[in-house]
């Protein structure tokens, strides 16, 4: 079987799980639906309430499960092949956290309403930056210890701007509400939140996926693709602009998700190969596939209310993201040695 063969059945594969993962989403929930009513109820069909519950209540739930989780994916993977490293991803170096205070700022001094559509705008501002200055300050050939704690200190910071919002907020109410939005929830969102976040997304999708084939020739390096007709100063600007159009309309609408971009492109380049532009499709469908079942999880959990789907993909995360290092430690002390 060839990589091109295989990176086609991986493909068509995540995609037929994404499909069945979101057809459960729409089913699950305090009434359980199975596959067929929901089905039904998506064409017009079955009882006005099973219509009601799928198409207003959790139709627009899924919809941002699957595209946010897809752009986390797609993200994280263009970050990995642009800094031509496996553990570079939007949320260690600080764009769902920038993302949020750009949210926060908006809402907690009144500027916007959450449901405005100031709130993307704001919140791709501060991805924008984050990024910008990850790559700014940390350089073009900054090695892992020097990325992670340029991340670190992005991350830090705009925690701290997050918080000191939140405290200059003058409804307490309000800043307790958007402390349980920063923990990262597809709960009771509408169509509305789909239809603000949604152009972000595509608009940002669109962009990493316009010069997938530029990831290839930086695999050789910045100079090598330079010589082939890569503008890689360009590229640049193109994947931290998509990378921040994505991230921001994602963090606007659920808050903070973190680990689904880390996770993802590593899940499916044992399918794929290492080649970072054949990884950026499948990467995405994991993440639509992560995300989605993550948010049914939450849901099957026994609790008084809906764990937050960003403490899960925390919980999940953080271990594999340890084991990452763990390896890289491994490798560079293999290559020592050697």
């Amino acid at each position: 079987m060839t990589a091109r063969t295989s990176g086609t059945g991986t493909i068509a594969l995540l995609a037929t799980g994404a499909a069945l993962l979101f057809l459960v989403s729409l089913g699950i929930g305090p009434v359980r639906l199975p596959p067929w009513e929901v089905v039904r109820a998506l064409g017009g069909g079955g009882s006005e309430t099973d219509r009601i519950i799928v198409q207003s209540i959790r139709l627009p739930r899924a919809i941002l499960g699957v595209s946010i989780g897809g752009m986390l994916g797609l993200g994280g993977a263009a970050m990995q092949g642009l800094l031509r490293n496996p553990l570079a991803a939007p949320s260690l170096f600080g764009a769902p956290q920038a993302a949020a205070f750009g949210a926060v700022a908006t809402l907690s001094l009144g500027i916007a309403d959450a449901l405005s559509l100031a709130l993307p705008f704001a919140a791709v501002a501060g991805a924008f930056l984050s990024i910008f200055a990850l790559v700014a300050v940390a350089g073009r050939n900054a090695g892992l210890l020097l990325l992670i704690l340029s991340g670190l200190a992005i991350s830090s910071l705009a925690g701290a701007a997050t918080a000191l919002a939140m405290n200059l907020a003058p409804n307490p109410f309000a800043a307790l509400e958007i402390a349980f939005w920063l923990l990262g929830s597809l709960e009771d969102r509408s169509m509305r939140h789909v239809a603000m976040a949604l152009p972000f997304m595509a608009a940002g999708a669109a962009l990493l996926l316009a010069r997938r084939s530029a990831f290839r020739a930086l695999t050789l390096g910045e100079e090598a693709a330079g010589s082939l007709g890569v503008n890689v100063g360009r590229l640049r600007l193109l994947v931290i602009t998509g990378v921040a159009l994505g991230i921001g309309g994602a963090v606007a609408v659920a808050g903070t998700i973190g680990f689904i971009g880390l996770i993802s492109p590593h899940l499916v380049r044992p399918f794929v190969g290492y080649d970072p532009a054949r990884a950026l499709v499948p990467s995405a469908l994991a993440g639509a596939c992560l995300l989605t079942s993550a948010d049914i999880a939450v849901r099957l959990i026994p609790s008084s209310s809906d764990i937050k789907v960003g403490v899960l993909t925390a919980l999940i995360g953080v271990p594999f993201f340890l084991y990452l290092i763990v390896r890289e430690r491994s490798r560079l002390q293999a290559g020592l040695i050697a």
